[in-house]
């Protein structure tokens, strides 16, 4: 059997991440967005963008997977999951996935915003976060740059490509704590339906993919995954 999870910002909330989309708490909620996550922001003040993410960077030290987390892990054992996920942590990775595809990239992977090469250098040690600090500068005089993708920017294409494979290749799709609206993610699951292939949603919230899902639970990922694989024959008929 060949599973699919597709991972967004809520079952990293579960582990204490700020989510983008929470005005309230977001890392959002005191910056401009677009200063910090556009190649725009980036070229006018590249020390702000670089400072941000390395602060993100090192916040995750403090934050464990959760039991979605780990449950995703644990179907290893009984089928060929792969893991495709819009976040940015490392989390499911932590858990013990080994099939995961970053989408929007990672906080733990660095590249020159120039020639592109991947920095293999020391980070700056940030104990609290500041405003401003200088990114690192490449042997080809360009400026190291967290490798994640910004508004505007396209997605990594090996990838995208390994994730279109592994839905378009799965025996079920679970789609886990996204909100299911940021595209071109949130059509793998429209496309896995349209091909037949069963869609269980999990999200305490309801969303655009609630509707057409083959199943949609109104549960939170630390709750639903540990014991979904055995609910399958009861969700799924």
């Amino acid at each position: 059997m060949q599973l699919t999870v597709l991972s967004g910002a809520g079952i990293s909330a579960e582990s204490g991440v700020p989510t983008f989309r929470d005005v309230e708490t977001g890392l959002w909620a005191k910056v401009d967005p677009y200063e910090i996550s556009s190649s725009e922001g980036w070229q006018r003040h590249p020390e702000r963008v670089w400072a941000w993410y390395l602060w993100r960077h090192y916040m995750m030290d403090a934050v464990e997977p959760n039991n979605g987390h780990r449950a995703v892990a644990a179907w290893q054992d009984y089928a060929d999951v792969h893991v495709v996920t819009q976040n940015v942590d490392n989390l499911h990775e932590r858990a013990g996935s080994t099939n995961v595809h970053h989408l929007h990239g990672s906080l733990f992977e660095f590249r020159c915003d120039a020639c592109e090469s991947q920095f293999e250098g020391v980070l700056p040690a940030m104990p609290e976060p500041v405003e401003e600090v200088e990114p690192p500068l490449c042997f080809c005089g360009g400026l190291i740059r967290p490798n994640v993708v910004w508004f505007g920017e396209p997605l990594p294409e090996r990838a995208w490509q390994q994730s279109v494979a592994a839905v378009g290749n799965s025996d079920l799709v679970i789609v886990v704590g996204t909100s299911s609206i940021v595209y071109p993610a949130a059509g793998l699951p429209e496309a896995a339906l349209a091909n037949g292939i069963p869609v269980i949603e999990v999200n305490p919230q309801r969303t655009p993919l609630s509707d057409s899902a083959t199943v949609s639970l109104r549960e939170t990922a630390a709750s639903a995954l540990p014991g979904l694989l055995q609910r399958l024959p009861t969700l799924l008929g």
